[in-house]
């Protein structure tokens, strides 16, 4: 085996004939996935510098690519790096989630420890992790005492032709721009998850897994590769940490079709088992709440004639939920200082909250609170522990907090009294938010972040972080000037959900909202809404329109009081990315399945096998299709609602309307003649 020089290092013919002795001589380490498909390998260049490349099915598709970090302090100097140990170890085994798209995961990988020496005495590991569906690398330092890093090395450098879905990463940092779609020549710096498809069908995704005490990274051409570029601090400094210590994972998920990448279970494999140990008390459901009215301008957070958040219109949506099943009741606003400073610990004036929450436990419902902080995270910190106590104590389970910020930066405050700005995805927040989950689970609190730091697949480490954003929500269907456009929500499956769960609030019945007397569209068919129930996985799911709205469509309603948000399986059917996806998964506990499959602004027929159904099963299908004549912008509430007997020889052919969608429950037959 040798390390594949790419022509950028080519040299004259004397100096060729030095690097073949010495590319001969040196240690050169490789590994290969468990299927023998994904291969990487690591060494060193002609020029001593530490790198690696990854093929895959025999093809390279990551091709040579610097590996090193940069410390402040002339900690490590330039100079030529050698090889100078390794060691491998395989895994199989298989880990339970206590919540999650599958209930059962699978880690199978080989793993290489490569240690690189520099000529100036210093060291680091690569610890890479080779999966059937993917890459996973990381750096390891040993030592010991304070550090700072003003940079990483770290080269990503696909190989094209290839088209790239990515979404801007500089500006305003907060995941909510629209997703572009462009040739890797055409990308700018880019948050990760970047989605690639090649022009020979290889699929692959690059993003980051166990983002802990760490700047995030973004995606940055530079030359003709690209590099991972940290979010620095307002000092310029982009991560301060201590000696021992590992970085996040650098990964590569790879498949031969979108389905694949949206099946990978890499992220989480790479991630540390549950630190929190009984977890039995984090409840997935399915909330209402005083949300959707503030944003339509009906009501008010903060206190006034309008308010939203009063005693009494929080019990009718206590009623609301308990009526038709759902878990729980979002009340934002509850609390003073909307007006600022906030207070996290006093309601307002016209809300009681023991007695709201009593009223919903004894309707069977929770409350789920709201911290909203506006990018004030000091003002936060110094209330956080007392304001879990008060949610505790009221019997308050879950906690969505917000962190609103002008230009995505947060307010910080220095140990000397210093304050500074800054970003969403730098360092001081990635720590911020792992304090308040721990803090939150320490009081046995459920956390879904808004404006949070992108999914690197911490669930798995803290369950009890549930969902979060970190990408545009449903609300910006009626924001600006812009609109989520009809090929957002599928360009969401293969980008953005990759990392993890969304709070995306699906479920919107009133597709012609007025905001500022002004009248909006929201971009979907009916039955798309009830198709985002299952194609864009958060074990929370909102149930965010107006009561009223869905007393319109009580047929069509009963689809969202059905489907769980809990699974005990889950298989992508089909897709394209940026064109349309088909996603079926089985309920916990249950023999129920259900589908959902949406489209952008293309009508289009998908033919569709059931072969995850149960062999031997008769199955009942209830079907929620768009109607023959249903357009987004013409006709968005044409919607058709049938049965029909199948079972998992049978093939489905879903036409889907522009902007359209299907969503199907598969009940077996005796259980639904039983009903």
């Amino acid at each position: 085996m040798s390390v594949a020089i790419p022509n950028r290092y080519a040299a004259p013919l004397a100096i060729a004939l030095v690097v073949l002795v010495f590319v001969a001589c040196m240690p050169v380490n490789g590994v290969f996935s468990p299927d023998g498909r994904v291969e990487v390998r690591l060494g060193v260049d002609a020029a001593g510098l530490p790198g690696y490349e990854v093929r895959y099915s025999g093809r390279a598709v990551v091709s040579w690519s610097r590996l090193g970090l940069v410390f402040v302090d002339n900690e490590s100097r330039p100079g030529r790096y050698r090889v100078i140990g390794s060691d491998r170890v395989s895994r199989e085994r298989t880990w339970e989630q206590p919540w999650g798209e599958r209930r059962i995961v699978r880690d199978r990988h080989n793993e290489l420890l490569t240690t690189f020496a520099g000529e100036h005495g210093d060291e680091f590991q690569v610890r890479v992790r080779v999966f059937d569906d993917g890459v996973g690398f990381r750096y390891e330092l040993g030592g010991e005492g304070d550090t700072a890093i003003a940079a990483e090395l770290t080269g990503i450098n696909i190989v094209g032709p290839a088209t790239a879905w990515w979404q801007p990463a500089d500006g305003k940092v907060r995941y909510e721009h629209l997703y572009r779609s462009s040739s890797l020549g055409d990308m700018e710096a880019a948050h990760t998850p970047v989605t690639v498809v090649r022009d020979d069908g290889i699929h692959l995704a690059v993003h980051e897994a166990a983002l802990v005490d760490y700047a995030a990274y973004s995606l940055v051409p530079v030359g003709d590769g690209f590099r991972t570029r940290l979010r620095p601090w307002s000092d310029g400094i982009a991560v301060r940490t201590k000696r021992p210590f590992v970085s996040p994972w650098r990964t590569i998920q790879l498949a031969p079709d979108a389905s694949g990448l949206i099946d990978s279970d890499l992220i989480l494999n790479l991630n540390e088992p549950n630190r929190l140990g009984d977890v039995s008390w984090i409840e997935p459901g399915k909330y209402a709440g005083i949300w959707w009215e503030m944003h339509l301008g009906l009501k008010t957070w903060e206190e006034g004639p309008r308010h939203g958040a009063t005693t009494g219109h929080a019990k009718r949506y206590v009623d609301f939920a308990a009526d038709n099943g759902l878990s729980g009741v979002l009340v934002e606003g509850w609390n003073k200082g909307w007006h600022g400073p906030f207070s996290y610990t006093e309601a307002a004036g016209d809300f009681d909250l023991a007695e709201v929450a009593r009223y919903a436990r004894e309707r069977g419902v929770y409350l789920v609170g709201h911290h909203e902080t506006y990018g004030d995270v000091p003002s936060y910190v110094t209330q956080m522990g007392e304001a879990f106590d008060v949610l505790a104590a009221a019997g308050v389970p879950q906690v969505k907090t917000g962190y609103v910020a002008d230009a995505g930066q947060l307010r910080r405050i220095g140990k000397d009294g210093t304050q500074s700005r800054e970003w969403h995805d730098g360092q001081y927040f990635v720590g911020h938010l792992l304090d308040n989950v721990r803090a939150a689970a320490e009081r046995r609190i459920a956390v879904n972040t808004h404006e949070p730091v992108k999914d690197t697949g911490l669930r798995r480490t803290y369950p009890n972080w549930l969902t979060r954003e970190g990408s545009r929500g449903q609300e910006f269907a009626i924001w600006g000037e812009t609109p989520n456009p009809p090929e957002h929500t599928v360009v969401l499956a293969h980008t953005r959900l990759l990392g993890g769960p969304m709070d995306f609030t699906p479920g919107m019945f009133d597709l012609h909202p007025v905001r500022d007397h002004k009248p909006r569209r929201i971009q979907t068919t009916l039955a798309k809404q009830l198709a985002l129930y299952v194609v864009l996985y958060s074990p929370m799911q909102m149930v965010p329109d107006l009561p009223e709205n869905y007393a319109r469509h009580p047929d069509a309603f009963r689809f969202i009081v059905d489907v769980p948000t809990d699974w005990e399986e889950s298989t992508a059917l089909a897709g394209e990315v940026g064109d349309y996806v088909v996603i079926a998964r089985r309920e916990r506990g249950g023999d129920d399945w259900y589908l959902g499959a949406i489209t952008d602004e293309q009508a289009r027929t998908v033919t569709v096998p059931l072969a995850m159904l149960d062999e031997g099963i008769d199955y009942v299908a209830e079907i929620y299709r768009d109607g023959s004549d249903a357009h987004w912008d013409t006709n968005p509430y044409a919607i058709a609602i049938e049965r029909r007997a199948l079972d998992h020889e049978f093939v489905l052919e879903l036409t889907l309307a522009a902007g359209g969608g299907t969503a199907i429950r598969f009940r077996p037959q005796k259980e639904a003649e039983e009903e």
